[in-house]
């Protein structure tokens, strides 16, 4: 990953992902003086690095910013340095041209099963989701709470659309811990799991999101990962400031 970020093509390529998620080859290349032939080498490199995610949409092939491996790397080397306030950098733009797609990749050296359960548990899930507990029977088309014993209701609230374990979870989504958020209303969120030699990629789409939709209902999900990562392959919760600001422990 670092040799990726080596070069201060992709980087600019990263940053213009930053402004704008979900781009095509073409809208990224007329940001640069290089063929479309160059500048799709420079983003096979940041794909093979983990930090970019492509996905088809129709006959259009758009590029995501995958803020994971950057995250993991700030827990690691850089917030036992920083401030609490480091954290919130992890927050992403606000502005799009569209409704809001955001896409994260991991992979974790685990088992499908394991994943699964990770994800679907209250008591790991509050190991790695800021203390809140998931709560739902976990059949298709019924009713989830993420919940946290220092509220007084669900943080949040939707309908599992698909439940195919351990493959795929789609859910909607109805955040209430703000004003802000709760009106932002309904998006949706797809788990899916696929199995990569002895380990599993996670990819997270979050979508249906409003173009004005703000930061707090996405920016969370690369330190979420990041701690179920961490949880599944040492046993251990992560320990950066915005990972323990909501612990109940």
């Amino acid at each position: 990953m670092f040799r990726a970020l080596a070069d201060p093509t992709r980087r600019a390529l990263l940053d213009a992902l930053f402004i704008r998620d979900g781009q095509t080859l073409v809208a990224l290349t007329a940001g640069h003086d290089m063929t479309r032939i160059a500048v799709a080498k420079h983003l096979r490199l940041l794909e093979e690095a983990g930090l970019v995610v492509s996905r088809r949409q129709g006959r259009e092939k758009l590029h995501y910013l995958n803020p994971v491996p950057i995250r993991l790397i700030h827990d690691r080397w850089v917030s036992k340095y920083t401030d609490p306030w480091a954290a919130g950098l992890a927050g992403l733009k606000q502005e799009l041209e569209r409704p809001m797609e955001k896409v994260f990749e991991i992979y974790i050296r685990t088992t499908p099963e394991l994943l699964w359960e990770a994800i679907t548990d209250p008591t790991i899930r509050a190991k790695y989701h800021f203390g809140a507990s998931v709560e739902s029977e976990w059949t298709q088309g019924s009713r989830y709470e993420l919940n946290h014993p220092g509220t007084n209701g669900p943080l949040l609230e939707g309908d599992n659309l698909v439940v195919d374990p351990p493959r795929r979870l789609v859910q909607t989504m109805h955040v209430l811990w703000s004003e802000d958020a709760e009106r932002e209303g309904t998006s949706r969120v797809t788990w899916e799991i696929e199995p990569v030699g002895d380990s599993c990629r996670l990819t997270v789409t979050h979508d249906q999101l409003s173009d004005n939709a703000p930061p707090e209902l996405y920016g969370g999900w690369p330190m979420i990962l990041s701690g179920l990562k961490t949880w599944l392959e040492t046993g251990q919760t992560l320990t950066t400031p915005g990972s323990l600001m909501y612990d109940a422990s």
